[in-house]
């Protein structure tokens, strides 16, 4: 005749697979929840990138130009009417960056800055986004190059935080071709493969991107957003 016999786990071996499985969750958990929190990121960076460029692109429609340049915008003062009219600009802080962004913000690296908007247009979007935008400062607004068009400064959840550049505060440059790209990379650069100092567009935002690293002051980095291009929409720092 045989046993029918019942097996169940000791208290001692309950406790050591409970120890095994939370060492498990601490090494995992935190690395999950961040590349969770830079997606999220990139998704509302995305969104904000896409809104801009159709509303620009309309534009160029409504005014059958051939491109930016062609449509008679030459100031930054232009540009605050053109967003309230093709985008849904919820609040207008005029020339201040507050309370439209935060007070403050950090770099990667942990450096403060703060922002000054050298009388460029700020203002918030319907989706939460602000923005400052700024004419050719290479021309102080006055005279366009293909250098780029109008700069972008885009927080991507306002006055939210975590309020570091690079991962919800970008710096973008608007070209004549509408395209939305990181500094310097124009169409002759983008296209053709000349950029700046020699080398090809993808080497060129990689070389930019220690500026997103190391930057400090009143002048937001550049290189984050073309890191984020380059990575094909994945913020892998």
């Amino acid at each position: 005749m045989f046993l029918n016999r019942k097996y169940a786990f000791t208290l001692a071996e309950v406790l050591v697979t409970l120890g095994i499985i939370g060492v498990v969750s601490a090494m995992t958990v935190p690395s999950l929840m961040q590349n969770y929190q830079k997606q999220s990121y990139v998704t509302q960076l995305h969104k904000v990138y896409n809104e801009l460029t159709q509303g620009f692109m309309q534009i160029v429609t409504d005014r059958n130009a051939l491109n930016l340049a062609e449509t008679g915008i030459t100031r930054a003062q232009d540009m605050m009417p053109l967003m309230k009219k093709y985008f849904k600009v919820i609040q207008d802080c005029d020339t201040t960056p507050t309370p439209c962004f935060a007070d403050t913000y950090r770099n990667i690296n942990g450096g403060s800055h703060s922002l000054s908007t050298r009388g460029g247009k700020c203002g918030v979007l319907a989706s939460g986004a602000s923005f400052c935008i700024f004419a050719d400062v290479l021309d102080v607004g006055t005279v366009m190059t293909d250098d780029f068009f109008l700069q972008l400064w885009i927080d991507i959840n306002g006055q939210k935080g975590p309020n570091i550049y690079g991962r919800d505060l970008f710096s973008m440059y608007v070209y004549p071709d509408g395209v939305i790209d990181d500094y310097m990379v124009n169409p002759e650069c983008r296209i053709n493969g000349n950029c700046n100092g020699g080398g090809t567009v993808r080497n060129y935002r990689e070389n930019l991107f220690a500026e997103c690293l190391s930057n400090a002051g009143s002048t937001i980095p550049k290189g984050c957003f073309g890191k984020i291009l380059n990575d094909n929409w994945e913020m892998n720092y």
